[in-house]
């Protein structure tokens, strides 16, 4: 049904699932404050308990961004292409839904109302499994977002939240062949590993974010500094955030004592240059470049070339987000081209690779593959296509 669902009615059903969340919002708040006070909640790290934790303002957020979601353009019906061939077939490609969209994810509640809300607005059915110390936070998300969508005249199963969230039952998701047709991760390593042995439904990566800036000799260093806080600080838990930083030798001793001054909350390790910079550093491994450390915790090396800075974010990035802070125009294309990520940004920061900031209203995710799909994930990332093949009773010779 969802399938041949008009635009008009996969948006009013949007917008009556944003207004039952919006009704419901104790209900969700209180199941929210029980997930962050159950035994397992309490052991996690500062920046999983951030990840975990809604409040009013990321509850209104969420709304936000299921009509945010509403007002977008329709996906779906979109000509691709139109070719009027010899034989006189009129062929085009027209974008489609994908079907049963499954994302298994990780201590993030918003994730439920965002992915129900894109799927749905692409024509596609949500199967979510989210994560034990969540459950209950999601499951009142998810009852608040039936309960919207049957209100319209849709099945309630156009969004659907598996209880179970043991690792037994995940494999057993991720091998759920004929009724998933894309699966979509996002977490950390260990789901991911689980992901590349185990499942046998096709799947897009949301990989990991092991996000670099580099602060070039041109660069602006008062808008270096911006931009190293906000990556770093402004909310570290989540992959978009900077986890090592580049310096030019040419303006190290400028640049990073006072960065340091300005984030005394952030544990600083580094090569022997920073430590002589920033005395409270500790050494940096090769594990820590390597690290996605999702905390107050950021890598630190001095570098005598823009190349080589490129040549450690190619050693070490995970292919999300790369960043040069310069004003010489000819390096931010020179590393444009030879930086091989999902988003490669000049003179601002990591924290803006998502999908609302980037005009998609929210996203599924953010692939770090680069079949079907590379960067956040959308609409139209929601979406196949499909060949419409137009005769006259032309046969083949």
């Amino acid at each position: 049904m969802l399938r041949a669902a008009s635009n008009e009615l996969r948006c009013e059903a949007i917008v009556a699932m944003a207004k039952a969340l919006e009704t419901r919002a104790d209900e969700v708040l209180a199941a929210n404050a029980k997930d962050l006070q159950a035994p397992e909640a309490l052991a996690l790290s500062e920046s999983a308990r951030d990840r975990l934790r809604l409040d009013e303002a990321r509850l209104a957020s969420m709304v936000e961004g299921l009509r945010s979601v509403a007002a977008l353009a329709d996906p779906l019906g979109i000509e691709v292409s139109r070719e009027l061939r010899p034989n006189g077939l009129e062929v085009s490609r027209i974008r489609v839904p994908l079907g049963v969209i499954g994302v298994i994810y990780e201590n993030r509640p918003n994730v439920t109302s965002d992915v129900a809300g894109l799927c749905i607005r692409a024509g596609s059915a949500a199967f979510l499994r989210g994560s034990a110390t969540a459950l209950r936070s999601n499951l009142a998300i998810t009852q608040a977002l039936r309960a919207g969508a049957s209100a319209v005249g849709l099945p309630e199963d156009v969004v659907c939240l598996v209880e179970d969230p043991s690792h037994e039952l995940a494999v057993k998701f991720m091998q759920l062949n004929g009724i998933i047709d894309c699966l979509i991760p996002r977490g950390g390593p260990a789901l991911l590993a689980s992901m590349r042995e185990h499942a046998s439904v096709p799947y897009v990566i949301d990989g990991d974010g092991n996000c670099h800036s580099y602060v070039d000799k041109a660069a602006n260093l008062a808008w270096a500094s911006d931009i190293a806080i906000n990556a770093k600080a402004q909310r570290p838990g989540v992959c978009n955030a900077m986890e090592s930083l580049l310096v030019h030798e040419a303006v190290a001793e400028r640049f990073l004592p006072g960065l340091a001054e300005a984030m005394p909350q952030v544990e600083f390790r580094g090569c022997a240059r920073t430590r002589e910079l920033i005395p409270r550093a500790t050494v940096a491994s090769e594990e820590d470049y390597a690290t996605e450390f999702l905390d107050l915790i950021l890598a630190v090396k001095v570098v005598a070339s823009a190349d080589e800075a490129i040549a450690h974010i190619q050693r070490y990035s995970s292919g999300h987000s790369e960043a040069i802070i310069t004003d010489d125009e000819q390096l931010a294309e020179h590393f444009r081209r030879s930086v091989d990520a999902a988003a490669v940004l000049v003179n601002t920061s990591t924290r803006f690779v998502d999908g609302g900031e980037l005009g998609l209203g929210a996203e599924v995710g953010i692939s770090t593959q680069k079949l079907h799909w590379r960067g956040p994930m959308g609409l139209e990332a929601l979406t196949a296509t499909s060949w419409f093949i137009d005769g006259k009773g032309q046969v083949r010779p």
